[in-house]
This record gives C-alpha cells, sequence and structure tokens, in this order.
C-alpha cells in the first residue's frame, strides 16, 4: 500500500486520513507535502464547516518515517528543505479557516504529536500514549516544528517531553493541556464526529473568526482600532439576523454562512 493522506468529503465535513498502516502512520516526505495541500484546498472550500484528522488502522502517526531520513537529511540544505515541508504543513493546517478535529486513537508521537497540535481540537483514547522521544535518536526538533507544541504547552510541558523523551499516557497529557477530551477507546471515532457535528451546527462565520481573533490575541500585541471595529463584523451577516430569530422563535438556526 502506498503511503498517502486521504481526503473524504461528508457533506459539511472533511475526513483527513494519515495512511501508512504498515508503518503506523509514520509520516514520509511525500505525505507531508499532500498534507500541506489537503488543508490549503480545505482552506479555500466555503462550504466546509469543519475537518477532522485520524491515523488509519492501530494508529494516529508514529512520527517521521526513519527510513528516509539518511537520504532525505544528508546534509544541512537537504535537512533545511525536508523540515521547512513540514513545518508548511503544520501551518496549513493551524493556518485552515475551518475548525480542525484530531481524531487520536493508537500511538501519536513525533510529527503526529505535532500534527495533533496543530489542531483545534484534540480528542483521543485512554490507551493513546503521546511524546517525542528524539532524544534517543540523537537528532533535535525542528524550531518551525516545535513551536505549534510550544504555544500548546508551554516551556515546562515541551521540556518534559524533550529532555526526558518518555511518553505520557493520555491521562497524563490530558493534565499538561496537550488534549481537550479523553474518551474510552471505542468512543474516539463517535466523540470526534460529535465534536465536528456540534461545531457544523453553529455558524461558520462565527467559528472562523473565533480562530482568527484567537490567532490574533496570541500575538500578545493590542488591538488597532481598526480590528476592535472589525471584530463586530457578524453585525451585518445573515447568519447573525437568522440566528437571533431562531432564538425569538425557538426553533433551531438554519445558518448558510452568510
Amino acid at each position: 500500500m502506498t503511503p498517502d493522506v486521504l481526503c473524504e468529503r461528508d457533506g459539511e465535513l472533511a475526513v483527513v486520513t494519515l495512511f501508512n498502516p504498515d508503518k503506523l502512520n509514520a509520516i514520509d516526505a511525500a505525505m507531508w507535502r499532500r498534507l500541506e495541500a489537503v488543508f490549503v484546498e480545505l482552506d479555500a472550500d466555503a462550504g466546509l464547516r469543519c475537518a477532522i484528522v485520524r491515523g488509519a488502522g492501530a494508529a494516529f502517526a508514529a512520527g517521521g518515517d526513519l527510513a528516509e531520513f539518511r537520504d532525505a537529511r544528508a546534509d544541512v540544505d537537504s535537512a533545511l528543505a525536508y523540515h521547512a515541508q513540514v513545518g508548511r504543513a503544520l501551518d496549513a493546517i493551524a493556518a485552515c479557516r475551518h475548525p480542525v478535529v484530531a481524531q487520536i486513537a493508537g500511538p501519536c508521537v513525533g510529527g503526529g504529536l505535532e500534527i495533533a497540535c496543530a489542531c483545534d481540537l484534540r480528542i483521543a483514547g485512554e490507551s493513546t500514549k503521546f511524546g517525542a522521544p528524539i532524544n534517543k535518536l540523537g537528532f533535535s526538533m525542528y524550531p518551525g516544528e516545535l513551536a505549534g507544541l510550544l504555544r500548546l504547552a508551554g516551556p515546562a510541558v515541551v521540556k518534559e517531553i524533550l529532555l526526558e523523551g518518555r511518553l505520557l499516557t493520555a491521562r497524563e497529557a490530558y493534565e499538561k493541556g496537550l488534549l481537550t477530551r479523553v474518551v474510552p477507546d471505542a468512543e474516539v471515532a463517535a466523540e470526534a464526529q460529535a465534536a465536528a457535528r456540534r461545531i457544523a451546527a453553529g455558524a461558520p462565520l462565527v467559528a472562523r473568526w473565533h480562530k482568527q481573533w484567537i490567532a490574533r490575541l496570541q500575538q500578545g500585541t493590542p488591538l488597532s482600532p481598526e480590528e476592535l471595529r472589525a471584530s463586530f463584523a457578524f453585525l451585518d451577516s445573515a447568519d447573525y439576523r437568522e440566528g437571533l430569530a431562531a432564538f425569538l422563535e425557538k426553533r433551531p438556526p438554519r445558518f448558510t454562512g452568510q
């Protein structure tokens, strides 16, 4: 089976599958390129309301494909090119204007952990393991990949993960802020779907605006008067009028993304 990143549409949802089951979905260079392309396409899809990222078979993703590292990272220039592509794929996930839910079952290690951290919500099974034990492999995490993990977990947790190189249990990962929810293994897919459906039932413009403003506020600089005014763009939207009307009429809203 050829490694790939698959994308299937289910109405207003998209399901993105990391597909390399013979290697626990280890991600090779071609998969990183494909992952970027998939999320660039999803970002441009105005009809989409949420995406789910999952792994094929028994793992989310067990990291990068180490078998290609000797050639793909033979020198500094090739290593820079390789990891710049990884960084672009992670940025494409994080920058997607639509919410992204990680459906995590099985190992979520190295590059898999980086992908999960780029998503907006992370729902994991109780037996899942998390970490990046690359100190045992003799290489460090590329700063462009480290940034997403650092933003999510903070320096203390990142130092624990990278300096000790041990794998965290799902419960530990949740307690340290890496996960949104932990559920029984058999319920991971159903809970990820349920979360995506809840997101899709809301006003899509609002979800996109919330992602936008959260990212902007994390920059740590004050909002300009123009940005503060822009935060009320919803006043001119049909979905805002529909949401108020539905509330007053005691009926479910029918949002159109307009």
